[in-house]
């Protein structure tokens, strides 16, 4: 088992972005990570679901996530996937040779950031919770909204490469997924309830450009999206440097 289970986004005006996530989505107040400090960073993690959107920026110099930004201003910067066999992605990406820049193995998870130049697109962790609905990221009181808002998630995200065919091959090399598809403009990996889409770009960086989110009423967060000033077209809102495709959440 392979699903995404969190999404980050770099951005330059923390508490602007809070401000827009929450109208947008209508989600609970998020969690405020003090460990995330080692990182130079602060952040703002909101339940989706019993998955995760995290919005994080620099209050340090020299930061990973100030030099992104730099580089590219606001986007998408890593994904969080979990699985049900920390050993066995272990074991296979260290057979392949890909470095970590940071792990974790205490009581509740085990977690392992890839390399992003051995991976490309983004930073990747591979995370195992225990129990496997817990999520330490989350913080100690995380729950799922109530209602229909617990029904929403992260469907997909989108990733664009220079080689969209040659990176989704060496993501499901290192993954151990099973080999992408072609679709319509990139290629596609298949996770568990979810995928991840690679897409051309000719720009000089490459990363996560968008996400695909289910929510509760796509009109209304469409609605939110103009109100606030953001661009918003067709089933896509342009937030946090990304195009965030709307779809109805169902269950």
């Amino acid at each position: 088992m392979l699903r995404i289970r969190q999404i980050v986004f770099a951005v330059r005006d923390l508490e602007a972005g809070r401000a827009q996530l929450t109208a947008l989505l209508g989600l609970d107040q998020p969690f405020r990570d003090p460990e995330v400090g080692v990182f130079g960073i602060d952040n703002a993690v909101y339940a989706l679901g019993d998955q995760f959107v995290e919005l994080i920026s620099p209050v340090e110099h020299g930061t990973a996530a100030g030099r992104a930004l730099d580089r590219r201003g606001d986007g998408g910067y890593m994904l969080l996937l979990q699985t049900d066999d920390f050993e066995r992605e272990r074991a296979r990406i260290e057979r392949l040779g890909v470095r970590t820049v940071w792990t974790a193995d205490v009581a509740d998870i085990r977690a392992m950031h890839l390399h992003p130049k051995d991976l490309g697109g983004a930073i990747v962790s591979v995370d195992q919770p225990q129990p496997a609905a817990a999520w330490r990221w989350g913080g100690p009181r995380w729950r799922p909204q109530g209602g229909r808002a617990g029904l929403q998630r992260i469907v997909g995200v989108t990733i664009a490469a220079h080689d969209p065919g040659a990176m989704a091959a060496r993501w499901a090399e290192v993954l151990g997924l099973a080999a992408p598809l072609a679709i319509d403009g990139g290629h596609r990996l298949a996770l568990d309830d979810g995928q991840v889409d690679f897409v051309a770009t000719t720009d000089r960086e490459e990363g996560i450009t968008g996400c695909t989110l289910a929510v509760v009423d796509p009109t209304a967060v469409l609605a939110a999206a103009r109100s606030l000033g953001l661009p918003a077209h067709g089933d896509a809102v342009e937030a946090f440097g990304a195009r965030l495709v709307l779809r109805t959440a169902s269950g």
